[in-house]
């Protein structure tokens, strides 16, 4: 199965919910991915230019597409990007195939 990286941030009132209740937001994380036959392999937090940080494993895009649309539409995060992660030999099979494309570069 495929693995996503995803990166989010909570909004200011998330925060303040947290502050008030503390709860360990990964199993909500790994009850959503499960849903779709997925797996969460991590979740953590971070300060910088994310709060915190997923890595999942889901039967597809679209499952996962699911998964982020679902929790982006709850109003917990201000912000929430994924990112399709490819083994060494996916990005190997595509340098291979890349290789047969001829580029032309813009005006060229």
């Amino acid at each position: 199965m495929p693995l996503y990286l995803s990166r989010f941030s909570y909004t200011p009132e998330t925060w303040a919910r947290l502050i008030g209740h503390p709860e360990d937001r990964a199993k909500a994380a790994q009850a959503y991915i499960e849903s779709v036959g997925g797996k969460l392999h991590g979740f953590w937090y971070g300060f910088g230019a994310h709060d915190g940080y997923n890595l999942w494993e889901a039967p597809d895009n679209v499952s996962m597409a699911a998964v982020a649309l679902a929790i982006s539409g709850g109003g917990a995060l201000s912000s929430f990007e994924t990112t399709v992660l490819l083994t060494v030999d996916e990005t190997i099979a595509a340098l291979r195939q890349a290789e047969r494309i001829h580029y032309r570069a813009p005006g060229a």
